[in-house]
């Protein structure tokens, strides 16, 4: 059978790839766990494990990407994609298995299970599809990781832990800016996977797929960390304000720009960019949303007393890395972005200070209000004016 997708085929997400969706599901439940240790324990020390966490985060992002990239320019029906994508998720689920401990006893497993991963799924493929349907593709792809394969195998076997976050880092480097570019490689040009040839409503359904997982571990976040708590009244007031948050993240989500993402790419000059730009754009407010929910935990279980300064970064902060990714999706939508998410950011900014000040729940509070505020002006702009029809800018 035919690899390349035609235009007839199946739009919607297979079952097998929801499948492999369920492994990223615990994958963010076990990077939220360790970023929630960093928060509280401090063993660490905050900003150290989240710059950890941001390396094992992007590093299964992009498994995921290429995965999802490759799907929705091949039928994800024919044998050989399928069985890439069982390959994916065993792979992906001993990552995720590694993340607690991604940066010591387990990070020679995290980093050679990934190079594995990403090398023996494009060398498989390559072998089994006979080298179609392109197999130069194939070939950037396989450059471009060689490149960066060394660098994480000696910092997952490195006895000295600090080079291993460098090395990692700059292993990331190296394969983002080859994803990001379509892997330029002398004589064979570069090229991003599928080209105009990406199925626009496939792409878009499983971008906002996972957007939604996000929202799910905010959710599970939630619900563990209340079910652990005393059930005391202000323990119960950060609940429902959580759960509120949590609706308000979903809401300016999926107002408008959510909604129209495959219109957006059918309708996009260069599509292959314009999906490109959307993956980051999805990346920041997914890192966002985990972030939110770290916050969740912080002021469900302490909602009264000191506010460290530090956990401002995800009551806070987190609310702002969704509203700037949502702020870059918009306009790769509509070619603006609207005031309402600027005033957002800015709000947002200034509420520093002053939540230096107050309580955790009340500083959790703040946060939803800001997000109340800009859920509203969506509502203000939906009266007002008619749907919008998707203008990319590109």
């Amino acid at each position: 059978m035919p690899l390349v997708r035609g235009e007839a085929s199946l739009q919607r997400a297979t079952f097998l790839e929801l499948f492999l969706d369920l492994v990223f599901v615990f994958a963010l439940t076990r990077i939220s766990a360790r970023v929630i240790d960093d928060f509280t324990d401090g063993q660490r020390g905050v900003l150290a494990g989240l710059g950890q966490a941001l390396l094992l985060f992007l590093a299964l992002w992009v498994v995921w990407l290429l995965t999802v990239w490759s799907t929705s320019w091949l039928d994800p029906e024919a044998p050989v994609v399928q069985t890439v994508i069982v390959i994916t998720m065993l792979g992906a689920m001993t990552m995720a298995v590694a993340v607690p401990d991604g940066f010591g006893a387990r990070a020679s497993l995290f980093a050679i299970t990934y190079v594995s991963l990403q090398i023996g799924r494009v060398a498989y493929f390559h072998l089994a599809a006979h080298g179609e349907p392109d197999p130069r593709q194939n070939l950037r792809i396989l450059i471009w990781l060689g490149l960066s394969a060394p660098l994480w195998v000696v910092g997952g076997l490195a006895d000295d832990g600090t080079i291993r976050g460098p090395l990692w880092a700059i292993a990331l480097l190296v394969e983002y800016t080859g994803l990001t570019l379509g892997w330029p490689t002398p004589r064979i040009g570069r090229q991003r996977i599928g080209g105009r040839m990406l199925a626009a409503e496939h792409l878009s359904e499983r971008y906002q797929q996972f957007l939604l997982i996000a929202i799910g571990e905010a959710i599970f976040v939630i619900g563990v960390a209340f079910s652990g708590s005393g059930f005391h009244a202000d323990q119960s007031a950060g609940f429902v304000l959580a759960l509120a948050s949590t609706v308000m993240l979903w809401r300016i989500y999926f107002h408008v720009a959510g909604k129209v993402l495959d219109a957006a790419v059918g309708r996009s000059r260069h599509a292959d960019r314009l999906a490109t730009d959307m993956a980051f754009a999805h990346l920041t407010m997914i890192a966002g949303i985990v972030l939110t929910g770290v916050g969740f935990e912080l002021f469900i279980t302490e909602p009264l007393g000191h506010l460290p300064a530090v956990w401002l970064i995800a009551i806070l902060g987190g609310p702002a890395l969704f509203l700037a990714g949502r702020s870059a999706l918009e306009h790769q939508v509509f070619a603006r972005v609207s005031r309402s998410r600027l005033a957002g950011l800015l709000a947002l900014g200034l509420l520093v200070p002053v939540a230096l000040h107050l309580e955790p729940l009340t500083a959790g509070a703040a946060a939803a209000v800001v997000l109340l505020g800009v859920t509203a002006a969506d509502a203000r702009r939906s009266r007002r004016h008619p749907p919008e029809t998707p203008t990319p800018p590109y």
